[in-house]
């Protein structure tokens, strides 16, 4: 049984979707959680009461981690709150699509700034205070299958996401000594919020029928991804990704 007693983990985007998923099984694992969001305190709270339901200490931390000192406002605050940092989630980010002849570079940006910076600058703030407690630690980033095929419309985001996986590659090679571990978990087709337009313009039945497994994700499938990862089960693994697709995009 995975545990994460005695552990704090911190969810940046944890008030909805694949993050709150994530917030609400490290609490049932034992976990306390800090619950990182931008604009819907009410969404944040309710993550945290339900955290509480668990037995385990919640904060919402309200936090724009695509801002020069937003991350590092975050992390600080969660340990303050909280105690030391043992695992970091990053679930934060959008999913916009535009036809390149209509892309504009401020939505090119946008993508980048929300989902590859905020990314770095949480990174770059957990990592601070996991080897100043010299402890070890875990990061899992949320990626996507889409950051490792290309998608014709989401480019911009395809490419941030394929720019997420690079980066992990290279801060599990520059944070092992110090026991830091660095995941990505890629989720394909999920029921969320921030998929359900899209998923809808396509065909939900075309897109079951092209998933071997046959049916469409729910965010609980690659929460439970991660949090294999954030466990001690996964001590020896670092710098991979797991993909939670219901085979979708099989990979030999």
């Amino acid at each position: 049984m995975i545990h994460l007693k005695n552990k704090h983990i911190f969810v940046a985007g944890g008030s909805r979707g694949i993050g709150r998923a994530t917030a609400l099984l490290a609490a049932r694992a034992g976990a306390d959680v800090s619950v990182n969001f931008v604009a819907n305190a009410d969404a944040a709270h309710e993550t945290v009461s339900s955290v509480v339901v668990f037995g385990q200490r919640s904060v919402a931390v309200r936090a724009d981690i695509a801002a020069d000192d937003g991350a590092e406002r975050a992390i600080d605050t969660a340990v303050a709150s909280l105690g030391p940092i043992h695992g970091v989630v990053v679930s934060a980010g959008i999913f916009e699509g535009s036809p390149i002849e209509e892309m504009t570079g401020e939505f090119w940006d946008r993508t980048m700034s929300l989902n590859l910076r905020s990314t770095f600058l949480v990174v770059k703030a957990a990592a601070r205070h996991m080897r100043a407690q010299k402890q070890g630690g875990s990061v899992v980033i949320y990626t996507s299958t889409a950051g490792q095929r290309g998608s014709s419309v989401y480019s911009a985001y395809a490419t941030s996401k394929g720019a997420q996986l690079l980066f992990m590659r290279s801060m599990a090679k520059e944070l092992a000594p110090d026991r830091i571990r660095v995941n990505c978990v890629a989720p394909g087709w999920t029921e969320t919020d921030m998929s359900r337009e899209a998923m809808d313009a396509q065909g939900r039945e075309g897109i079951i029928a092209s998933i071997p497994l046959g049916r469409i994700g729910k965010p609980e499938d690659p929460a439970n991804a991660a949090l294999f990862l954030l466990s001690d089960l996964a001590e020896f693994i670092t710098g991979s990704t797991i993909t939670v697709d219901g085979g979708f995009d099989m990979r030999g």
